[in-house]
């Protein structure tokens, strides 16, 4: 064949993909080009916590604006960070058949199991949110946005290492949920880094209900009592913005100054800017709660309107100190980030 036909059929080919293209998105439903083009899907979205909690209320604010955007007819699930609570309302949702749920994964792979496989049964498209559940994933379907929990928590301690100017024989202590196998690999990540650098960490566990994150204040004597018991603590690291935005009110309890103890932790809020700008808080990492409300409810509804694949999204970004929290700080006044 010479160059010239070739050259020829070449062009032919490529004429006939870019016209079977150009058919295919014309095909397309209507309302995918809509500004509502998901409106006639029903979702059950879970907040995670309880109304006005920190937290979740970003994730509230990304979930309202996707369905502000996009149309779906959107239940929101509040559960106080309760997992037993979670799976009940799991079950609840996928009773009722919506198109799909986007569930938290606290309650973690065994708990979620079932009541994914019964989801997988209905045809109900399922996403995850905050924590990984890769088993339930590779069985039934789904998707995730959210940090990745046990690589974050351990940056976390390595940061903190770093930042808070520790050494080798220095005393920190941890809190977290450690017993929960699926939540609790953040705070585990951050215990394992600090003691491969040589740190003595006391753990303190929070309780599983989630009463902690609802009510900050109830964690006050146990912290108090930590502190006054272990005066030469350098460090202390709050598994989640509810608590670290509560630190100034830990310190001030134990009778601790700004600046004496090196305050660290994850997530932003309103409470954790007043923190770094009064000197209480050093280090958080930011996983952008509000990409964990939005983009679990847009990928519900590609893959229901449109038969795309879920999403997978890491949202963790870095850190936040205090040279960089103005950057933010307008941003998680508004419950944004």
């Amino acid at each position: 064949m010479s160059i010239a036909m070739r050259t020829t059929l070449l062009r032919s080919t490529v004429v006939a993909a870019a016209t079977a293209l150009c058919a295919a998105i014309s095909t397309l439903p209507a309302q995918a080009l809509d500004a509502q083009w998901c409106k006639d899907v029903h979702i059950r979205f879970f907040v995670g916590g309880a109304e006005g909690d920190a937290f979740g209320t970003i994730v509230y604010n990304g979930a309202k604006q996707a369905a502000s955007d996009l149309g779906p007819k959107v239940d929101y699930i509040f559960s106080q960070w309760d997992v037993e609570k979670m799976v009940q309302q799991l079950r609840e949702a996928v009773a009722v058949k919506p198109n799909g749920i986007a569930m938290m994964g606290h309650p973690g792979d065994a708990a979620i199991m079932p009541l994914a496989e019964q989801a997988h049964k209905d045809g109900i498209k399922m996403m995850y949110q905050n924590v990984p559940v890769p088993t339930v994933v590779a069985a039934f379907g789904g998707g995730y946005v959210g940090a990745q929990q046990e690589q974050q928590g351990r940056a976390l301690g390595v940061e903190a290492f770093k930042l808070g100017n520790l050494k080798s024989g220095d005393k920190a202590i941890m809190i977290g949920p450690f017993e929960n196998e699926a939540r609790g690999a953040r705070e585990r990540g951050t215990v394992a880094a600090l003691k491969e650098a040589g740190v003595e960490v006391i753990q303190l566990s929070s309780p599983p209900s989630g009463e902690w994150a609802s009510d900050p204040n109830l964690a006050i004597p146990v912290i108090t009592a930590a502190l006054l018991n272990n005066p030469d603590v350098k460090a202390v690291g709050y598994p989640g913005g509810q608590m670290l935005g509560n630190v100034a009110t830990y310190m001030q309890s134990a009778g601790r100054k700004p600046g004496d103890i090196f305050n660290f932790g994850f997530d932003t809020s309103p409470q954790i800017v007043e923190a770094f700008k009064g000197g209480w808080v050093q280090l958080t990492a930011d996983q952008q709660p509000f990409l964990q409300g939005y983009l679990p409810i847009l990928s519900l509804c590609q893959q229901v309107v449109l038969g795309l694949a879920p999403m997978n999204v890491d949202t963790g970004a870095g850190f936040v100190t205090p040279q960089n929290y103005e950057i933010v700080a307008e941003l998680a006044k508004q419950a944004l980030r």
